[in-house]
C-alpha cells in the first residue's frame, strides 16, 4: 500500500494540475448531445490513436481490425505493457472509479440492456475486471457530474491529449485499489475490438461525442500501474442510478 500512495503522492498530484480524460463508447453515452448505445461490431472508422471500438457494449463482442490514425500526434496504438499484476478475490467486480484530475468520482454498476442509467458509470460484463489479466470497460454518459469532463475535453476543446498521463484509481469489491495511468486516447470510435483483443491489464474508458444517435465514441486507454488494499468504505459506495434518457 506504501508504494501505492508514493506513486499517488509523487505522480499523481502533479496530474492534478495538468489535465483531464477518459472515456467509453456504448448505448446512450452523452452530455451536449445524447448518448449512444454499444455492444454490436461495426465497420471501422477513424480514430485518434490506434484502437478499434464499438457502438453498444454487449456480453459478445467481435474482433475486427482496428481504426487507422487521424492524428500525427496521437500514439501509434496500444502498447501490451502494464505496471503491475493482480489476482482478484472470488468474483470480485469493480465498484467505483475515479480520475482526480477531472473530478470525476462514479460508483460503477454492472451495464445493462438498455439506456444507460445516470449517476454511475457501467462495466461490459463480457469484458474483465481488474486482476483478471486483460481490459476492464467502463463507460458512462458524456453529462456533468459523469464522463462529461472528458467530453468537453475532448470533443469541444479538441485537447484530448492533456489526458495523457493523468490517473485513475478504480476500487474492487474485494477491497482493492487499482492504480492506472492514460496512455491513449480514440476519438470517433466504431468498435470494442481493441479492448476486447488486449492480453495485459487494461482499463477503458468511454464517453459519447454528440446527440443521441451519434455513431462515434470517446475512448482513454490506460495500464495498470499498482495494486494495493483499500478501505472498504472506499470501494464500496452505495451506488444510486437513475433512468434517464
Amino acid at each position: 500500500m506504501i508504494p501505492l500512495l508514493n506513486a499517488v503522492r509523487t505522480r499523481l498530484l502533479p496530474a492534478l494540475v495538468t489535465a483531464l480524460g477518459v472515456v467509453i463508447l456504448t448505448a446512450g453515452l452523452l452530455s451536449y448531445a445524447d448518448p449512444a448505445t454499444a455492444g454490436t461490431a461495426v465497420a471501422e472508422s477513424p480514430v485518434i490513436g490506434t484502437a478499434a471500438p464499438t457502438d453498444a457494449p454487449s456480453a459478445t463482442i467481435g474482433l475486427p481490425s482496428a481504426p487507422t490514425s487521424t492524428d500525427p500526434g496521437a500514439s501509434a496504438g496500444p502498447s501490451a505493457s502494464a505496471g503491475a499484476t493482480a489476482s482478484p478475490t472470488g468474483d470480485a467486480v469493480i465498484t467505483r472509479v475515479v480520475v482526480p484530475a477531472l473530478k470525476i468520482d462514479l460508483p460503477v454498476v454492472q451495464g445493462n440492456a438498455g439506456y444507460p442509467y445516470c449517476n454511475v458509470a457501467m462495466y461490459i460484463s463480457g469484458m474483465g475486471q481488474p486482476g483478471l489479466g486483460r481490459a476492464t470497460y467502463l463507460y458512462a454518459h458524456a453529462r456533468d457530474g459523469m464522463f462529461g469532463p472528458i467530453y468537453r475535453l475532448a470533443i469541444q476543446q479538441h485537447n484530448a491529449k492533456k489526458m495523457l498521463g493523468m490517473f485513475v484509481l478504480v476500487y474492487t469489491s474485494d477491497n482493492k485499489l487499482y492504480l492506472y495511468e492514460i496512455k491513449d486516447y480514440f476519438l470517433h470510435a466504431l468498435t470494442l475490438d481493441a479492448a476486447a483483443a488486449a492480453t495485459s491489464e487494461e482499463l477503458w474508458l468511454q464517453t459519447s461525442e454528440g446527440p443521441k444517435g451519434t455513431p462515434g465514441k470517446t475512448q482513454l486507454r490506460a495500464v495498470l500501474l499498482s495494486v494495493g488494499a483499500a478501505d472498504p468504505k472506499d470501494a464500496r459506495p452505495v451506488p444510486k442510478p437513475l433512468v434517464c434518457g
